[in-house]
């Protein structure tokens, strides 16, 4: 006989790059589950700062590990309930299927108006894409073209309405079933970026939420790992 906790509603915080795969998983999760989730979206850094302000949010589901890190160091999340839930995964995308050759060459040869990404002081995917234009020693020969989203979800539709040719987005924002969704892309090599180690919290004020543990509990089980990895996300390996 299956037994379920008692239902709560659960407000949850997520980084917009993970916001299309994490609407599947609590589709699955509320079928299986009495509890209701209510998802708020934005970039890392607003979440962030709401959370600091009191804003009434149960579970954060960031794009980097130093932001719940931080929430456990203000005493404002709980640390054992702190895990890596996806490894993420940098893209340079066009709207144009013809624009990108699935490398570097219209980055590197400058064949574009504007180049879209995230801005690094907010969002780890903007973070990650700085990264990428330093190692490519492409910083200076591109930073007059930039144009800066809030968040990745800024970022893609500055790409998808053409008001940039390419940018810097998350491979889930254009990845359905393990395949392009649309357009051309070159999926960066994790060499020319720091890890994008994205964790998710428990926030102190849903300590006794049922939901909440719920949710974290579902978040490596084989349903969900399976939606977060048909998005083109990794799974940190686990340690024997």
């Amino acid at each position: 006989m299956t037994t379920y906790s008692k239902a709560e509603e659960l407000m949850v915080a997520v980084a917009s790059n993970f916001s299309q795969p994490m609407q599947q998983i609590v589709r699955v999760f509320e079928q299986t589950h009495q509890h209701k989730v209510v998802l708020v979206f934005g970039s890392s850094g607003k979440i962030f700062a709401q959370i600091i302000n009191g804003a009434p949010f149960d579970v954060f589901l960031s794009a980097d590990q130093a932001k719940p890190q931080a929430l456990i160091e203000r005493d404002l999340a709980i640390s054992a309930s702190h895990f890596t839930y996806a490894l993420g995964v940098l893209a340079l995308w066009s709207a144009d299927p013809q624009k990108i050759a699935n490398n570097s060459d219209v980055l590197v040869q400058g064949k574009f108006n504007k180049l879209a990404l995230a801005n690094p002081k907010l969002a780890p995917y903007g973070l990650a894409a700085t990264d990428v234009l330093s190692n490519m020693q492409l910083t200076d020969t591109t930073q007059l073209r930039w144009v800066q989203g809030e968040n990745i979800a800024q970022t893609y539709q500055f790409v998808a309405s053409h008001n940039a040719d390419i940018g810097f987005v998350a491979l889930a924002q254009i990845m359905q079933n393990g395949a392009l969704s649309h357009g051309s892309a070159w999926i960066i090599p994790a060499s020319l970026y720091n890890p994008i180690k994205q964790d998710a919290v428990i926030l102190q004020r849903a300590k006794n939420n049922s939901a909440a543990k719920d949710l974290m509990d579902f978040m490596s089980s084989p349903s969900a790992t399976s939606i977060i990895q048909s998005f083109g996300y990794e799974l940190e390996q686990q340690q024997p």
